[in-house]
């Protein structure tokens, strides 16, 4: 069985069955010069319709399937597709490197900008190189030393999100991930440069937050966000991996949900079938929502943009707490 058969999720499987039956009909017309083509035209015609049925109604666990799927692009990915002469930037000048957590700069569209994202790497090495996408306190650090630098240099912040959350053993508390989190959530509030955030898979807990408070928020169409992975909740509500799907609806984690809300500012189309299955088009995406972003917030008078973002979250903040009150 191949590596693209057991990553393709139940609700994919008819989508793939069209797929090989059409794949199979040219390879038919191709060897026995055979005109199919009428077929053929049928079969794409049901792939298309069934495909945006499916992706038209999705709950919100098969949303967190897509987004933690193992062929969706991730942070390297849109760095190399988005960032021009990238130069990676290691270290937190306290304690050392951390991989999960790459920084660097570059340029966007000619932009120069510092760059700050979660990598999970794409296969078992290449996971356990990069810790699953989990960053330890060195890695919140480094986005911090980073974010420090942009300010210095009046660089745009460009961060995409994607990680299950923070670290959570023993040497990672032993050396102040808690502080960590909260020092990077701190240092986005304070930071005089526009910061545009993407959740472009999966955001977990104080883990994402810590690199997406920004002027702008926005997430892929299929991405999640959320303050716990629906399994932890259904842990801890419910006692039982059994009721993952029914705290994954619970959660709103979803990237319309969370529009609604007012928590995210924009959310970025993904390509038909999500954007594991055409990344090329969900770069080009994301390329034309950063640019309008930044073109708007480089406009901006850098102060105000400070204040902004902090009464943007403030708000979010207090809105909950009354909400909590009323109820």
């Amino acid at each position: 069985m191949s590596d693209n058969e057991t990553n393709v999720l139940d609700f994919e499987k008819t989508i793939v069955e069209i797929e090989e039956k059409i794949a199979h009909l040219q390879s038919i017309a191709s060897d026995e010069n055979l005109d199919v083509s009428k077929e053929i035209k049928k079969l794409q015609k049901h792939l298309q319709t069934h495909t945006e049925h499916v992706y038209r109604h999705l709950t919100p666990w098969q949303k967190a399937q897509i987004a933690r799927h193992p062929n969706r692009p991730h942070c390297l990915d849109y760095i190399k597709a988005l960032i021009t002469d990238f130069v990676p930037l290691a270290g937190d000048r306290r304690f050392g490197d951390d991989a999960a957590m790459v920084c660097g700069l570059g340029s966007f569209e000619n932009i120069p900008v510092v760059v700050i994202g979660q990598e999970k790497g794409n296969d078992l090495d290449s996971r356990i190189k990069y810790n699953f996408g989990m960053a330890k306190p060195e890695g919140y650090r480094k986005a911090q030393r980073l974010m420090d630098m942009a300010e210095k240099f009046k660089l745009p912040v460009l961060s995409f999100v994607d990680t299950a959350g923070a670290y959570p053993g023993i040497d990672a508390e032993a050396r102040g991930q808690a502080e960590a989190i909260a020092s990077s959530i701190e240092k986005c509030l304070q930071i005089k440069a526009p910061i545009v955030a993407t959740v472009i898979g999966e955001g977990g807990s104080g883990g994402a937050i810590a690199i997406a408070v920004a002027d702008r928020v926005l997430m892929l169409e299929h991405s999640i966000y959320s303050v716990i992975s629906p399994e932890g909740c259904a842990s801890i509500l419910w006692r039982s991996a059994d009721k993952t799907k029914e705290a994954t609806e619970a959660l709103h984690l979803t990237a319309q949900d969370l529009k609604q809300l007012g928590i995210i500012d924009e959310i970025v189309p993904e390509p038909l079938g999500g954007a594991h299955r055409n990344p090329e088009a969900a770069f080009e995406n994301l390329r034309t929502a950063l640019k309008q972003n930044l073109q708007d917030l480089i406009a901006a008078n850098y102060d105000k943009l400070k204040k902004q973002r902090t009464d943007k979250f403030m708000k979010i903040g207090s809105q909950f707490v009354m909400a909590k009150k009323i109820k």
